[in-house]
């Protein structure tokens, strides 16, 4: 069991607030003390993935255990400290193979001695697709199915399936939606085409978040609000937010902020295996190699094929462009992220929780990473 330590600064709540004061820990937050703090640092509970599709020249389609672990070496180091590797759009035996080797890496990490617990969790997997509209590919390859049927059994039956992304007005869909989310898989609405009707008939049904808002599914219309008009109105379902300013313009994630507020949105970074990587680097991203191009990965043809952004890059531009404050941002990147993925022993600063916390100076730089209480080094 890790020893008792003590951290000093501003402590950052489930409410939005910052507490100044003391906070303790070993494995678990013992305790959050109000009061005079000698320090001036922020300590927010570490941040949450549900969306990482590779980083650092690591592609979750094709990793080993060994290199799954190594990749949450490298968030680690950017202030996640749990994760969801996500699989993309492919036929079902290669998605099976991709939660082989996620299953691997989670019983290897479980049998190691804590103090080998450096990396980001590995919580489960997300599967993005294949049950997904062809309409709304993104960088998707065209190989789509019905959540129904021989596949989509198949991928229900995966052990550590944690999140789907499909969309809803597919034919099965509203079925597949409420069969997973019983037997406790959360689904987001994303790469999608659906209507408002559609959309709402989704959260209904059971969906919990929306992939991505904005990007691969129907544009918001005035006449023709869509899935995007359901992600903006109050429901059980939060928008994930991809904030590089590439995705989405700052302006469009203050109209969400504003919607929606800071208990109903989440952060992820969607990226890729180029995150991290040199320039000239190039990877298989969906259908077709992707660069570095503008900011962010992308095809050929220039469509988005993923961001280059971590957590904490997310974080400090909802907190620089968008005016949502430290601790509502953090909320957005740990307390939901755990929600959505039904964990409630991660990604708060609580009492009993475990102690997965970063510290960062008044300038938003890292300074600590502390995983189950022990510092990253």
């Amino acid at each position: 069991m890790p020893m008792m330590k003590t951290l000093s600064g501003e402590i950052a709540r489930t409410d939005g607030s910052l507490t100044r004061g003391q906070i303790t820990f070993s494995d678990k937050i013992v305790e959050v003390h109000e009061g005079p703090a000698a320090g001036n640092d922020y300590i927010v509970p570490g941040f949450i993935d549900l969306q990482v599709n590779g980083s650092h020249g690591i592609d979750v389609m094709s990793a080993s255990p060994p290199a799954l672990r190594a990749l949450g070496e490298h968030l680690a180091r950017e202030g996640t400290t749990a994760w969801l590797p996500t699989a993309v759009t492919s036929p079902i035996d290669a998605i099976e193979r991709v939660h082989g080797a996620i299953a691997e890496a989670i019983a290897q990490a479980r049998s190691d001695p804590p103090a080998a617990s450096m990396a980001a969790a590995i919580l489960g997997m997300h599967l993005e697709g294949p049950f997904i509209s062809p309409r709304r590919l993104g960088a998707h390859p065209p190989l789509n199915l019905e959540p129904r049927g021989d596949d989509f059994e198949r991928a229900a039956a995966m052990r550590e399936l944690k999140l789907v992304t499909l969309a809803p007005e597919l034919p099965g869909a509203l079925e597949a939606i409420a069969r997973l989310t019983a037997r406790g898989v959360a689904v987001s609405i994303g790469h999608t085409d659906a209507t408002l009707e559609e959309a709402r008939a989704g959260i209904s049904a059971g969906a919990r978040m929306f992939t991505h808002l904005y990007n691969a599914m129907r544009p918001l219309g005035h006449r023709d609000p869509g899935v995007i008009a359901a992600a903006l109105a109050k429901s059980e379902a939060r928008p994930a937010l991809i904030p590089d300013g590439i995705h989405v313009h700052p302006e469009m994630l203050r109209l969400v902020y504003l919607a929606r507020g800071m208990k109903g949105i989440v952060i992820t970074s969607d990226k890729v295996a180029l995150s991290g990587t040199a320039p000239g680097a190039a990877f298989e991203v969906g259908r077709a190699r992707a660069k570095i191009d503008r900011g962010a990965a992308r095809l050929p043809d220039g469509t988005l094929a993923g961001s280059i952004i971590s957590m904490l890059d997310g974080v400090r531009l909802m907190v620089r462009e968008v005016g949502v404050p430290l601790a509502e941002a953090a909320v957005m990147a740990a307390t939901n992220p755990a929600a959505v993925a039904g964990f409630r022993d991660r990604g708060r600063l609580d009492p009993g929780a475990r102690a997965d916390l970063i510290v960062m100076s008044r300038a938003l730089e890292l300074k600590a990473v502390f995983i189950a209480g022990r510092e990253l080094r």
